[in-house]
């Protein structure tokens, strides 16, 4: 927003003294008006027009929101009737915020300026430099709850929903109708959908939202919000923005990397003389798995009972829903992370925001591509760290599985010649179902949380931890870092560059990523969405750093007391440098991790014995030889890439067959699932200009890696 001031007039003066003659290159057939001249041009929306001119784009600006709507831009409107705007005018009245349904009767200025703000900015998506965004219906997600790619000028994101055999019925954040002939009307600078209802979120906090259940004693969710209040985290769930962030951010003292190019980045996407633009905000977010009062009811729980707290612990203990290695109190001081019930509703709760359509990542694995977007194929599984003591929540969808499942563990066709796809699942490992479109499903009107209804209880016991080991945890560099999802910086539904590249600044700026530290001040670190860019990564992304760089990163916990790999995928090209690694639990004194890792060299190259990419391919070869092969690579800490993401240009090649991939065996060493584990990414080349690549890295357990019976699949 501190630049688009400079955009706007830009643009303004492109239109402003031309009304008739408005440049027409870039018109589509039928387009005689801009945004606000059609507003203007139909009395439906004379209301929605004068509320446009008297809210400013921001509190340090004068440019009004009519403003932006007559100059160029790509801009889509999702426009209230006046019928639409005095009936919430009517709802202000029912709460008891205003007197009579009139703009006369806010005797409150601030609280007058509040809600034209509300009614405007929630209405309007700025599609920045790009056509391709603006949202027509074609454009819309198709999938119910999903998010706009895009936010709104109030910085939120419109959730899409139509109600299942009818299609033509579209609703925005669930409640607010579409009108049905009056949609899709294209003006010079973006398209307009008339709406029934004003777009309104509530915004509250994730901590009010769950308080107003136990005060109103509303059931759905008054169970679990009981055994939050129980466990002291409403406090931690009011949490929405960091505000010293945002007052560093709007006084300048963030800096963007202009012209990330000239400092020795390589970038494909073809914008070189592009900056690098720090993130706008700093937001809090949480993701919340919550068993529903129906349940709880199954289970003899009276949702509405005085001792909800002790029941639900008495019933966890009571099913076994604990680790035997757990060590925990039964007592009622809830608040402690002793307790057992703070630890297990705590294995509910994610410390970041995951949207509907963002809890796995469906991008370039083998079989899939974005042209048809919900045709799954291989299974997608993302890792994450909950909330409280060190676990794993694992998220999986598959082609069979029919939606996203918490800690699933079906049978796989992983061998070398197989499909990779899901071929049955055992009753005992289905896991729990996240209902992402349920009544209960709540994607809009908490501020800085989602919350999913599950179909099955869940917690860190025997059976899951077990599981877990039996696994290979590929996690996506970016995981690591909750703010990555909670402010939209991952994976990005658009090419603009604003979200292509984005800066993430050193610390003696401001410490960005809670799980990363920048330890040296000359490190540049960019987060390279890769969308639509068909890069060779995992889910397209990568994340590099230019300068002497000194990186470490804050590793996500194992599930089990084991050995365990630790391994670090790269792709090698010529801009690459050169790395060492350190591991270890203690962030301050991370002993050396093996020898530099040379990013330029590939796995021939890496691998050495006078080898060729012959020699090491799959391609026609037995299962045995290429056994043979990848032992042969193993004893020199070398893995070929995952037969899991593909390049888009050529959909059947993927990392396992690509020379430039390959995986490093950082560490082999017993690990403790109580224990957090660092890695730490240290530049040896006296060149500020060599990069640092990182995509995804891997905790693999000696029960995967060595098993006799069951060798490591590919995929």
């Amino acid at each position: 927003m501190r630049k688009f001031l400079f955009s706007f007039l830009s643009a303004l003066m492109a239109l402003t003294s031309c009304t008739e003659q408005i440049d027409t290159s870039a018109r589509y057939v039928f387009k005689h008006h801009t945004m606000a001249s059609y507003l203007d041009a139909h009395e439906d929306y004379s209301e929605y027009v004068a509320l446009t001119k008297k809210v400013t784009m921001s509190e340090v600006s004068a440019t009004t929101v009519y403003q932006i709507l007559t100059a160029r831009g790509n801009y889509t409107c999702f426009a209230p009737t006046n019928k639409a705007i005095h009936t919430y005018l009517d709802s202000l009245v029912s709460q008891g915020l205003i007197a009579s349904p009139t703009w006369d009767s806010f005797t409150d200025s601030a609280r007058l300026d509040s809600i034209r703000k509300v009614i405007v900015k929630n209405s309007i998506i700025d599609g920045g430099d790009l056509e391709t965004q603006r949202y027509t219906l074609a454009q819309f997600p198709t999938e119910n709850n999903s998010e706009f790619p895009l936010p709104n000028l109030n910085d939120k994101r419109l959730t899409y929903y139509s109600p299942q055999g009818n299609p033509d019925s579209i609703y925005i954040n669930r409640d607010c109708p579409i009108d049905e002939n009056n949609r899709d009307i294209q003006v010079l600078n973006g398209v307009i959908h008339q709406m029934h209802k004003v777009i309104a979120p509530t915004d509250v906090s994730c901590a009010a939202y769950f308080r107003n259940i136990i005060d109103r004693g509303t059931e759905g969710y008054l169970t679990f919000a009981k055994c939050l209040l129980a466990c002291g985290l409403m406090d931690t769930l009011s949490a929405i923005r960091d505000e010293t962030y945002e007052r560093l951010y709007q006084t300048n003292a963030i800096p963007d990397l202009e012209k990330y190019m000239s400092k020795g980045f390589s970038d494909k996407s073809g914008n070189s003389n592009s900056d690098a633009l720090a993130p706008e905000h700093r937001k809090f977010g949480f993701t919340l798995f919550a068993e529903t009062d129906a349940f709880w009811r199954q289970q003899g729980i009276d949702p509405t009972a005085g001792d909800v707290p002790r029941q639900v612990m008495q019933w966890v203990l009571d099913r076994h829903q604990y680790s035997d290695e757990d060590v925990f109190t039964t007592d009622d001081h809830y608040t402690s992370e002793d307790n057992l019930l703070y630890q297990w509703i705590t294995y509910h709760i994610l410390p970041m925001r995951l949207q509907a359509n963002k809890l796995v990542h469906h991008c370039n694995e083998l079989g899939y591509t974005i042209s048809n977007p919900y045709r799954y194929s291989i299974p997608v599984v993302e890792w994450y760290p909950t909330m409280g003591k060190p676990r794993l929540l694992k998220l999986i969808e598959t082609k069979a599985s029919n939606g996203v499942y918490i800690n699933r563990f079906p049978n796989l066709d992983n061998g070398i010649k197989g499909t990779g796809y899901e071929v049955s699942c055992d009753a005992d490992k289905v896991g729990s179902y996240v209902d992402r479109s349920a009544d209960l499903t709540v994607v809009n009107d908490i501020e800085n949380a989602c919350v999913y209804p599950i179909d099955q209880p869940i917690s860190y016991n025997d059976a899951v931890r077990d599981n877990l080991h039996r696994e290979r945890i590929r996690f996506d560099g970016m995981a690591l870092f909750p703010e990555a999802a909670t402010n939209g910086i991952r994976r990005a539904e658009s090419t603009e560059d604003r979200y292509q590249h984005v800066y993430i600044p050193a610390d003696k700026y401001y410490r960005y990523f809670s799980n990363m530290r920048i330890m040296s001040d000359d490190t540049n670190f960019i987060y390279f969405n890769g969308y639509k860019v068909n890069w060779a990564n995992y889910t397209q992304d990568e994340m590099k750093a230019i300068g002497h760089y000194d990186i470490m990163f804050k590793l996500p916990p194992v599930p089990r007391r084991g050995t365990y790999e630790l391994r670090y995928k790269t792709l090698a090209t010529p801009s690459r440098g050169i790395v060492q690694i350190y591991f270890g639990s203690d962030p301050d004194n991370l002993p050396v991790a093996g020898i530099p890792i040379d990013m330029t060299k590939g796995l021939v190259d890496s691998y050495g014995e006078n080898a060729s990419w012959d020699a090491l391919t799959d391609e026609d070869r037995d299962e045995e030889v290429i056994r043979e092969i990848d032992h042969n690579l193993r004893n020199h800490g070398l893995m070929k890439s995952a037969r899991h993401e593909v390049h888009e240009s050529n959909p059947s090649l993927t990392a396992r067959d690509d020379s430039r991939c390959c995986r490093h065996i950082i560490v082999r060493q017993a690990l403790d699932p109580n224990q957090t584990y660092y890695v730490r990414f240290k530049s040896v080349l006296d060149s500020d200009k060599k990069e640092l690549y990182m995509d995804y890295m891997e905790w693999c357990p000696k029960e995967v890696y060595d098993n006799p019976s069951t060798p490591e699949d590919v995929w």
